[in-house]
Order: structure tokens, then C-alpha cells, then sequence
């Protein structure tokens, strides 16, 4: 029983961590059913929807979600999927429930079900909630916190297993009193059957169809354009840029809260439409092709240290497997991994002019791009490689399961 609010298959925009571990699940002989929300606006209204994945069986549960909405809607929505995904996960069976955040309040079902079927629980941190919310000041209700927190504990203290996606969340959870060894890390992957195919034609076609890139250096930002992203400072480097070369391009892909926002600082830095582009948000498959014509990308944060400390975006190991640098406005678990293994660069997030200058630099050292590209591709296919992942993935949940049947 896998629960996952936001499970995204590689023909929707956004991470497919789930996506993947599941379907190597399946390779290896396992079942998996896999409950998960239909987010989009003009869904339908009620009622499950099942479909088969890459062997999975997904249920889906209309439960409308996205970046624009306020704190209250978004709790809202987080608490309905939880009665409704406890009620249905509770209706299988199942050896193991396998419960990854965010929100926190997957857990709920998670619980649910554990206790109704009498089999453990293992859960997936992805995000430190509620240390997220409260230092972004989402959270202020001192009842709310204090819900938040023991929701928390509940968590950590009755899972039979949890997984991390960093060293650094890992030492936070047993910070809280959980027992080291009852906490792993197996962090995010990378996907070089997408990511790392040849992609050399689609990669000119989009330079070739857009006259305003051809063969200009272009720097690359995927991801959500909201209040802890941050991607107004990438106007800025952009602006920046213009005094050292003003043929570099910066494309941002993707949607959320503060798109219009990020347009009109663009428009007035007078770089909208002439050397920073804004794309909507596109399948994985569709993206592909744009990371493989970029020559750096960009990962960014802007907020309080508990939100970037442990990194781990989807948007770095897409550039990992497909051989790309990164740059990083944050000091972070994987911003100081692309420094120390020569894959990327931390920019100063208060000194955008500094920024675009270590861009410049690198941008025009073809023998620093070359190595960088090379130890990218080795980092995606041996420390991170899905399919090892995956493995220790199983290897945790198989442990759940036999402990429970002794």
C-alpha cells in the first residue's frame, strides 16, 4: 500500500520519485497499489478512478490542488484527501503501508490503515513539516503548532520504519528521540532512461525553432514559482547578465503563486521576452529535451535555513543524469555535493551582479563544462541511480513486513 497525496506519472509536470520506486516494486514482483489525488481544476467531482501505471494500480481521488491556493484551502485539501484515502487504503490488503510526505497529513491514512489491517507503517520524509511551514509563517496558530507537532511525533513514534531524503533530515528526526537505526536515508534519484537518453535532436530542434535561442548559452530554471523558490533573483542575475553578455538566455519553466509577479519584475528589469523567457509547466518527457539543450541549470531557494538546509530537488538530479551543472542560491546538503564533486557552483543569494559573474566565468570554460558534465553523468548513474535506490528501498520494506509476520 503506497499513499502519496501528489503522485505524478512522467506525463505530468512535476517529481516522480513514487512513479519510479513503485514501478521497480512491480519489476521485482511485489503489488503495488497506490493511492494519490486527481489535482486539476474541472476534475471529476467524486469517486475513485483506477488505472494501471507501468504495472501499478493507481487510485485516484478528485481532491483539487495547486500553488496559487492560500494556507487554509491547501490545509483543506490536504485534510479531505486523508479521510478519503484512509477509508479506501483501510479496503485492501496489504503487508506493508508505505506512507511519503508531503503534507504531513499523509500519515493519517497511513495510520489508519496500519492499525485496520494490523501491518506496519514505513514513512517517507521528504520535508520537515511542520519546522517548514512554522519558519515560513504559514503556521502561526499556536494550536495549529501544537496539533502540527504532535501529528509529527505521532508519526516518528508509531512508523516502523522511516526514510529520509538527506543526512541532514535524518538527524533532525532522531533529534526528536527516534533511535538511529530506525531511520534511513535513501535520497531522491536520478532518471537517465529520461533525462540521459540521446536527446542531441530534440535538444536543436528547440534551439532552431525558438530564433531568440539558437545557439546562444542557455541557463535553465524548472520548478515552482512560489515564495520559497525564489525566482525573482534570477530577473535580477538576468538583468546582471546583460552588462557582461547579452546573448546569454534564462528560461524558466513552470507555474505557481508568484508567476505574475516574476513576469512583471521581469518586464520592468527589461529583460521579459528578450533574454528571460517564462515556459507553462510540461511533462518530464517534454522537459527533457529543454535540459538537454541548456548549458547550466539553476536550482533556487529564498526563505529561513530549515527550508533549503536538506535539499533535495527533483530539478538537480534531472541535470545530473542529463550531464549538466548546476548553480544553487543556497548553501544546502545538495548545492555543497555539486561544489565538493565538481558538478556545480553556489551563487551569493544577495549579489545577483556576483552571481551572474560566476555564471559569465563558467559559462565560457568549455574544459570545466566538459569535466562537470562527465562527473554529473557518473554521479546519476552509480550514487544515485534509481535503480540501487530502489533496491534499499525494498530491502526497508521487506524488513517492515518480516518484522511484523514474527
Amino acid at each position: 500500500m503506497y499513499l502519496h497525496q501528489y503522485f505524478n506519472t512522467p506525463a505530468m509536470p512535476g517529481g516522480t520519485r513514487s512513479f519510479e520506486m513503485a514501478r521497480r516494486l512491480v519489476a521485482a514482483g511485489h503489488e503495488v497499489n497506490l493511492i494519490t489525488s486527481r489535482r486539476e481544476t474541472g476534475a471529476a467531482t467524486s469517486g475513485w478512478e483506477v488505472t494501471e501505471e507501468a504495472g501499478i494500480k493507481v487510485h485516484w481521488y478528485p481532491v483539487p490542488y495547486s500553488n496559487h491556493m492560500g494556507f487554509v484551502e491547501r490545509v483543506s485539501a490536504f485534510l479531505r484527501f486523508a479521510a478519503a484515502a484512509a477509508r479506501k487504503a483501510a479496503s485492501f490488503k496489504a503487508d506493508v503501508v508505505f506512507a511519503t510526505s508531503t503534507p504531513l497529513t499523509i500519515v493519517l491514512p497511513g495510520l489508519f490503515a496500519a492499525w485496520r489491517l494490523r501491518i506496519p507503517l514505513v514513512f517517507e520524509v521528504r520535508d520537515m513539516w511542520p519546522a517548514v511551514p512554522i519558519a515560513m509563517g504559514y503556521l502561526n496558530n499556536p494550536v495549529l503548532r501544537m496539533g502540527a507537532r504532535w501529528l509529527e511525533r505521532i508519526a516518528y513514534r508509531h512508523s516502523r520504519h522511516i526514510v529520509a531524503l538527506a543526512p541532514g533530515m535524518r538527524e533532525d528526526i532522531i533529534a526528536t528521540g527516534i533511535a538511529p537505526d530506525k531511520v534511513s536515508v535513501i535520497p531522491n534519484g536520478c532518471d537517465v532512461d529520461i533525462f540521459g537518453a540521446e536527446l542531441s535532436v530534440e535538444a536543436t530542434t528547440i534551439r532552431t525553432t525558438h530564433p531568440w535561442l539558437q545557439q546562444r548559452k542557455l541557463v535553465l530554471f524548472a520548478g515552482t514559482f512560489g515564495r520559497a523558490n525564489g525566482v525573482g533573483f534570477l530577473v535580477e542575475v538576468a538583468a546582471a547578465m546583460r552588462t557582461l553578455d547579452p546573448e546569454v538566455r534564462f528560461v524558466v519553466i513552470g507555474d505557481g503563486a508568484e508567476r505574475d509577479q516574476i513576469a512583471d519584475a521581469a518586464r520592468a528589469a527589461g529583460v521579459l521576452d528578450s533574454s528571460f523567457f517564462i515556459l507553462p509547466a510540461m511533462p518530464k518527457t517534454e522537459l527533457a529535451a529543454w535540459v538537454a539543450a541548456c548549458d547550466f541549470t539553476v536550482g533556487l531557494f529564498s526563505g529561513p535555513r530549515v527550508l533549503w538546509k536538506d535539499a533535495v530537488q527533483n530539478k538537480f538530479f534531472d541535470s545530473l543524469s542529463a550531464g549538466k551543472p548546476v548553480a544553487c542560491n543556497f548553501a544546502g546538503f545538495q548545492s555543497q555535493l555539486a561544489v565538493e564533486r565538481g558538478v556545480g557552483l553556489i551563487m551569493p543569494p544577495e549579489d545577483p551582479q556576483g552571481a551572474a559573474q560566476q555564471l559569465h566565468d563558467k559559462l565560457n570554460d568549455a574544459a570545466w563544462i566538459a569535466a562537470a558534465a562527465s562527473r554529473a553523468r557518473e554521479l546519476a548513474r552509480h550514487d544515485f541511480s534509481r535503480d540501487r535506490l530502489a533496491g534499499e528501498l525494498e530491502s526497508v520494506l521487506l524488513a517492515a513486513a518480516g518484522a511484523a509476520r514474527t
